[in-house]
């Protein structure tokens, strides 16, 4: 049995943590202690859409999530070609702008983790500072691109911000390129 100490971690670190430990093992249990409801919740979907049996038991504040893996048909669906990210401001969501900061760079770090990429992210309007010089997310865009996502920035965006000499990963491209990526996309995904 491989044990998950999670506590003290916030979202997305518990399922980045529990999923790595289920690739160690082809059969078996995982053992997952967190200390937040958020997390058990997240964890517990996480098994439903993997087809994973689980069990659920509180240790005074530590909820212990025990799972079990019972064969490789359990793993994480085939990768979906054309995904398509497209990442309109350097924050994620409506409402505090310090919040909102710290929730895209969970997104962006989460995909550093995950096995199955989307085929482009696009950044355009406040979004081209995400692949900046100064960006918290830069390293994990490299990242990224090294493992064959094709990350895009509008080029009249790195324009009207001055960022012509500040863009350190991607490639600057026109509105032409950014919607045509999008219409030959099979998904496309906004935060």
């Amino acid at each position: 049995m491989i044990k998950v100490n999670a506590t003290g971690q916030v979202c997305p670190a518990p399922i980045i943590m529990t999923k790595k430990a289920l690739k160690e093992i082809e059969t078996g249990k995982v053992e997952v202690s967190i200390d937040n409801v958020i997390s058990s919740e997240n964890i517990q979907k996480m098994c439903k859409e993997m087809g994973l049996e689980y069990t659920v038991r509180n240790e005074g504040e530590v909820i212990v999530i025990t799972i079990e893996k019972t064969s490789q048909k359990a793993e994480e669906k085939n990768e979906e070609k054309g995904t398509v990210v497209v990442i309109e401001g350097d924050t994620m969501g409506k409402g505090d702008e310090a919040l909102g900061k710290t929730l895209m760079k969970g997104f962006l770090y989460t995909f550093t983790e995950m096995e199955n990429l989307p085929e482009t992210i696009i950044f355009y309007n406040k979004g081209v500072f995400l692949a900046a010089e100064g960006s918290e997310s830069a390293e994990d865009l490299k990242q990224l691109q090294e493992r064959g996502v094709e990350i895009l920035c509008c080029g009249a965006c790195v324009n009207f911000y001055g960022l012509q000499e500040k863009i350190k990963v991607g490639t600057i491209t026109n509105m032409y390129k950014i919607i045509e990526k999008q219409m030959k996309g099979n998904k496309v995904i906004k935060p």
